[in-house]
């Protein structure tokens, strides 16, 4: 809206039962009204689609089944760019690539004249300053690909290479006339994790890059395109601290280097904190929920146990549309409990609002986990015996280790459990009844649920095959240390009493 285009709406999910299409048009109206735009912008095109369907159309009503209707609008109502090519060169930079061959590739839309491989260009950074680069290779896109082209005008968004340390809001202007563009913001991390070397008895059995080089080399590379991480060395030589722009933006990174061959282990989310006019401040998100209303009760519960404000409550259909303002860190684990409280029919939206004062203390998980006391094979038997302890993550024949999470306890502690005990054959019994035995199937985790359901003294062990969810101190003895010497008041002595 600020570069006073017109906006093209398109409403997806048209086929659900509970479609909510008039009322979606409405607050986008009211969105747009709010954004002061203007009434050539608030006379907008509306498409209703079905990506699942793969069907867009003009109207509610049809029976067209393709999308052609969306890319007429886009050919009709999207207008030509507007930069005269004749000018003096102007780009800006708005997204990053790198390759092994030739370093950073900048990426981004040419706004005024026109550029040729081989040609001088000033860059001038988010700082100001300038400095003379040639462009050694040129790509415009095609699909999904990059095609070498020899010259690119105003209104292409190009690939360019030549210029080694190119960053996100740089200029690329030409030599005889180099004007700056105005810079761009890009949002600091709110979220940070440890990264650290998979010290596990079952390390170095799945992955390929396992060592600390490794894994450090592998996440400096990733800042050469990925612009809002963050990677710090900590103290400990095998851990890493990582921070970004939120759990999926992390979650990501992590799926990629498990589908490299990398192993790890990583920490419960942290949220970073900063000073607002003195006081400690925090990350707070808007929310945006659907749920049935007949959950609307428990999502209020929910959300208001994680210092949730509630900013509006709207029901049609049987449907409860909610808005919040969450502290970042009251979302850690949210998503998987509304889903499990609504039978997977809750809808969740959030994205980044403010940092606002520091809003309290904020309780998670409530019950306890099952900790696998010994190294070696589960056995059904064994998991048999403890179904009226809680909810098994694992199945029988999965290997275990000592100080592995098994499953959810049906109460708040933590209890160590023998799940790898067999049944004892003898005359009277024989080994083979275990056939008969029926074990419900194994809660699931998926990369981001298990990053949510984890607490501070716990982590994700990560590896090309699969993940598990561990303590950070796998014995029983040294947990039970260190949960003396938390609880252990000061002793007062008898200077002190004088």
């Amino acid at each position: 809206l600020s570069y006073n285009l017109r906006p093209l709406v398109i409403i997806n999910k048209i086929d659900r039962p509970d479609a909510r299409c008039e009322e979606v048009l409405n607050e986008v109206f009211d969105l747009f009204v709010e954004l002061n735009a203007t009434d050539e912008q608030l006379d907008f095109t509306v498409i209703y689609a079905s990506g699942r369907e793969g069907y867009a159309r003009l109207t509610l009503e049809g029976d067209n089944k393709d999308i052609i209707p969306m890319i007429d609008a886009i050919v009709h109502y999207v207008p030509k760019p507007s930069g005269d090519p004749g000018a003096p060169l102007q780009m800006q930079i708005t997204s990053l690539d790198y390759n092994d061959y030739v370093g950073r590739i900048g990426i981004g839309k040419i706004f005024m004249g026109s550029i040729n491989t081989g040609q001088q260009v000033t860059r001038i950074d988010k700082n100001g300053n300038h400095t003379t680069h040639r462009i050694t290779e040129l790509f415009t896109f095609t699909g999904l690909g990059k095609e070498p082209v020899k010259s690119a005008r105003a209104g292409d968004i190009v690939a360019l290479t030549g210029i080694e340390n190119i960053d996100i809001s740089d200029t690329i202007a030409s030599i005889d006339n180099p004007q700056a563009m105005t810079k761009i913001s890009i949002d600091e991390p709110t979220l940070s994790m440890i990264f650290s070397v998979n010290n596990s008895p079952f390390c170095g059995q799945d992955g390929k890059y396992v060592t600390s080089r490794n894994l450090r080399e592998r996440l400096y590379r990733e800042l050469r395109s990925n612009v809002a991480l963050k990677v710090e060395d900590t103290e400990t030589p095998d851990a890493i601290r990582v921070s970004g722009r939120g759990l999926l933006h992390l979650s990501v990174l992590i799926e990629n280097m498990r589908r490299e061959g990398y192993e790890l282990q990583v920490s419960k989310p942290k949220v970073i904190f900063k000073e607002l006019e003195g006081e400690k401040a925090e990350p707070i998100e808007y929310v945006v929920i659907d749920v049935p209303k007949e959950y609307e009760g428990q999502a209020i519960s929910m959300l208001g146990s994680r210092k949730g404000e509630m900013l509006s409550m709207d029901t049609d259909k049987n449907i409860t549309h909610f808005e919040f303002k969450v502290p970042s860190r009251g979302l850690i684990g949210l998503r998987n409990r509304l889903l499990s409280a609504t039978r997977g029919e809750a809808v969740i939206y959030h994205n980044f609002y403010a940092y606002e004062h520091y809003k309290g203390d904020i309780a998670h998980r409530i019950q306890g986990v099952l900790i696998s006391m010994a190294l070696g094979e589960i056995t059904a038997y064994a998991l048999d015996g403890l179904l009226d302890r809680g909810v098994m993550f694992v199945k029988p024949g999965d290997r275990v280790y000592e100080g592995m999470i098994i499953g959810e306890h049906c109460e708040q502690n933590d209890i160590s459990v023998n799940v790898i005990r067999a049944k004892k054959a003898t005359n009277i019994r024989c080994a083979t009844a275990d056939k008969g035995i029926k074990l419900p199937p194994p809660r699931e985790f998926s990369l981001e649920m298990a990053l949510e359901y984890i607490e501070d003294d716990e982590l994700v062990e990560i590896t090309p095959k699969t993940f598990r969810l561990r303590k950070k101190l796998l014995t029983e003895n040294e947990r039970r240390v260190t949960r003396r010497q938390q609880t252990l008041e000061p002793v007062e002595t008898s200077s002190e009493k004088t």
